[in-house]
């Protein structure tokens, strides 16, 4: 399937080229993760309607429309541009529209991705590269506390996850690499281009 053909199918615009967050190293450059790639998680990761997935750096939050449209899961989009925020808001508008969907199961929060405050239902949370380790590893702690005060299975969902991603959560945390998705051969020359999944238990 093509990029075109899921944006007509949820009534959204994702796509676009990379651009700037703001002037902070902190936050990296708006890229949505590929349709392409999404279809490949689908297909070896399981996602119920009881899930609660949370993606950090949602952009216009083409993550979030997809689970909930294919998944009936809950989704929160968590984006610190305004003005991706406020993109993220109008796709909402034209997803519902088209959707009929339930509106209280998907929401967009214009907030850094550390102070989010987890909620206890939060169970699934989504990384593209988004930050810096550090503010990576401020997140990571906020899940962790979040899990100590109302346990449940936790998993943490990488794309293009850095190495210092990983040394991170495999040295410093009790998560542990479940499973790896790897995708098509379009992109073997990138080692970096598969999914990872992290899991608290």
């Amino acid at each position: 399937m093509n990029e075109l053909f899921y944006e007509e199918l949820l009534n959204i615009q994702t796509s676009g080229k990379k651009s700037e967050v703001n002037n902070s190293v902190y936050y990296h450059p708006y890229e949505p993760t590929p349709y392409s790639a999404l279809e490949e998680l689908k297909k070896h990761y399981e996602v119920i309607a009881q899930d609660h997935i949370v993606d950090f750096g949602c952009g216009k939050g083409r993550l979030n429309f997809y689970m909930h449209y294919l998944f009936h899961a809950s989704v929160t989009g968590i984006e610190m541009n305004e003005g991706f925020y406020h993109e993220a808001l109008i796709n909402k508008e034209n997803y519902l529209k088209k959707s009929k969907r339930n509106e209280e199961s998907i929401q967009f929060l214009c907030c850094k991705a550390e102070h989010y405050d987890i909620q206890p239902a939060d169970n699934r949370f989504y990384f593209f590269n988004p930050f810096s380790i550090q503010i990576f590893m401020k997140v990571v702690n906020n899940i962790l506390r979040s899990i100590e005060n109302s346990y449940r299975e936790t998993d943490l969902i990488l794309y293009y996850a850095s190495d210092d991603y990983r040394y991170f959560l495999e040295n410093q945390t009790a998560f542990c690499l479940l499973q790896e998705v790897e995708l098509p051969s379009l992109y073997e020359k990138d080692t970096y281009e598969r999914f990872l999944i992290y899991r608290f238990k």
